[in-house]
């Protein structure tokens, strides 16, 4: 994982203290999913990654925010609608799926989000 002065957990520290751990463990699952990413808030000015191998958007490919009430995760539209089922249960937009706070963060489905939005974006499927 790479970081450009990322800023991330400066964006965390200013989220409500009740958010805080569920963001820290999105940050860990995206970090994981995607080991070779770079970490950076440059791009809409929230925790975001980008992957060298993309040559779009900056290469940039999954985020994270918090907006109340929600802790959200930011991918690729093609990845929402071929999660559509998997996703049922929480609020989405055409590429944001919304975790309510007080409620563990499924961390399994985040990472699998992840992985199949740096594939699209590498596949330039989008």
């Amino acid at each position: 994982m790479t970081k450009r002065n990322s800023g991330v957990d400066e964006y965390i520290a200013r989220c409500p203290k009740e958010a805080r751990g569920e963001l820290a463990k999105i940050r860990a699952a995206i970090r994981a999913a995607a080991p070779g990413a770079t970490e950076r808030t440059d791009y809409f000015r929230m925790p975001g990654y980008s992957d060298p191998g993309i040559d779009r958007y900056d290469g940039m490919f999954a985020w994270f925010s918090f907006k109340e009430p929600h802790i959200r995760i930011h991918v690729v539209p093609s990845v929402i609608q071929a999660h559509r089922k998997e996703l049922a249960g929480y609020v989405t937009t055409k590429a944001i799926v919304s975790f309510p706070m007080g409620k563990p963060v499924p961390i399994t489905l985040v990472k699998k989000l992840v992985k199949a939005s740096l594939k699209a974006m590498k596949d330039k499927s989008e």
